[in-house]
């Protein structure tokens, strides 16, 4: 089940400057990604650069030629086959020249080759002995967060099973049913104490984790924030807009910013209290509405933003190594919103997030995907075939891959308030954001994505 936010436009039916090295240079690693450690300073795992094999074709599956490139279709989507790749004519892979976006060059989180001292047996890469601390110490961290979803409910469970606790029981949960919290806007179980615990910049640096800024975001004004893409987890979200590790408030002074996820996650007890404290909301209309218009210097809302994971549990789905599909045509509620709020619109891009995790591809695998389509329908958030990394292996889990995520937060697309937008106003704004999008994507795509296989697609 996807944590962080479902897309906006599913519940609006309206439609990081220090430098972090390489390792001939681990010596000026950024503080900001990589804090300094008794024992070391390196730490964080190599994203592999060898290809991923190819995957087999299964009958269900058909050819055809679109303008040219071999393209393989499932059913539901036409896709780039595996031998199609980035143009990488001197042209097509020239800096984006364009003023609106800085170079970054050398401010990225880079990714280390720590599986050469692995050993392996019976085919799996084991880590070694040896094991510095703090990289023990960052798995830990990213482990809890993984399995925060079921840690807490557990222990709601274990403390059901105590009749003491029973009298304190009763009225918790008479105050889960009826509370408010999660989208009356005021933030109060915020708290800034966990948000910036040193757990969270361990979890930064597991992969690790960088937060670029480009642009100012002005503290008079409110913005929402469209993070692209959503990946599996979308570990690289909450990194940047749930947690402090990243400094946002620090590059962004005056901004309150509120990462929003799935209503239904408001309603595990124990789990619900956990990430209200960590400053998350409602992905609903309500809650967004009132984050927007309330609070802040004016009592207006001044200040203040959201960030919507915009490609929701659907674009999770097409989540693939070196690769970033988009289902952003049809996400419009987002932009209504922006519209009778009168927040600026901003781009968010991380590159890396889609290679947290490998998932069985919906090109090759086309009955799995039906049944992940079906789940989506009925149950509203998705089942990925996803694998990872164990907390001791290098191979097989569930744990994310030690690669890194490059969280680029681009220029804010200017909104003109509206109470009631028309189609056409809705249509142009959201034109304006893809374009700006893509905008982001050509400035840093030759930075940050140098391993792609392909380019920007936006497919539903």
């Amino acid at each position: 089940m996807s944590v962080i936010a479902d897309s906006l436009g599913d519940n609006i039916p309206d439609a990081q400057k220090d430098k972090v090295e390489t390792p001939a240079d681990l010596s000026s690693a950024s503080s900001d990604i990589l804090p300094e450690w008794p024992m070391e300073k390196e730490m964080v795992e190599s994203a592999s650069d060898a290809a991923h094999a190819g995957e087999t074709e299964t009958e269900s599956e058909t050819e055809t030629v679109i303008d040219g490139p071999t393209a393989i279709t499932n059913g539901y989507h036409t896709y780039a086959s595996d031998d199609t790749y980035a143009d990488r004519s001197s042209e097509a892979t020239a800096r984006h020249e364009d003023p609106d976006y800085p170079p970054l060059t050398g401010a990225g989180a880079r990714a280390r080759d720590y599986e050469s001292s692995a050993w392996t047996r019976a085919g799996i890469r084991f880590a070694p002995l040896h094991v510095p601390l703090v990289r023990r110490l960052q798995t830990l961290a990213v482990l809890f967060h993984c399995t925060a979803v079921v840690f807490f409910p557990a222990l709601f469970f274990l403390v059901c099973a105590m009749p003491l606790m029973w009298p304190l029981l009763i009225p918790y949960l008479i105050h889960l049913s009826v509370s408010t919290a999660a989208t009356d806007g005021k933030l109060k179980y915020r708290s800034e104490m966990l948000r910036s615990l040193p757990m969270w910049t361990l979890f930064g640096s597991y992969f690790p984790v960088a937060l670029h800024k480009t642009h100012d975001l002005p503290a008079d004004g409110k913005y929402i924030l469209g993070y692209h893409p959503h990946g599996i987890i979308s570990h690289g979200a909450w990194a940047a807009f749930a947690t402090n590790a990243l400094d946002f408030a620090g590059k962004f002074p005056g901004v309150t910013n509120t990462l929003v996820t799935l209503d239904s996650n408001f309603r595990i007890p124990f789990y619900r209290d956990w990430i209200l404290a960590m400053g998350l909301r409602s992905v609903s209309k309500e809650s967004i509405w009132n984050t927007l218009t309330r609070g802040g210097p004016d009592g207006q809302g001044a200040g203040r933003a959201v960030t919507i994971v915009v490609g929701g549990a659907r674009e999770s789905l097409e989540a693939e190594p070196r690769a970033l599909r988009l289902i952003l045509e049809a996400r419009k509620g987002f932009i209504k919103m922006a519209i009778r709020t009168g927040a600026d619109l901003v781009p968010v891009l991380a590159f890396g997030e889609n290679s947290l995790y490998d998932q069985l591809s919906p090109k090759t695998h086309p009955m799995v995907h039906k049944f992940q389509m079906m789940c989506l329908r009925v149950f509203k958030f998705t089942l990925p075939a996803l694998h990872g990394r164990g907390v001791l292996n290098y191979d097989i889990g569930l744990m994310p891959y030690r690669r890194p995520v490059n969280i680029v937060v681009g220029r804010p697309v200017k909104v003109e308030r509206s109470s009631a937008p028309e189609q056409g106003e809705i249509e142009r704004m959201h034109a304006l954001y893809v374009a700006e999008l893509k905008k982001l994507w050509e400035a840093y795509k030759d930075e940050f994505a140098t391993d792609r296989k392909g380019e920007l697609e936006i497919i539903g």
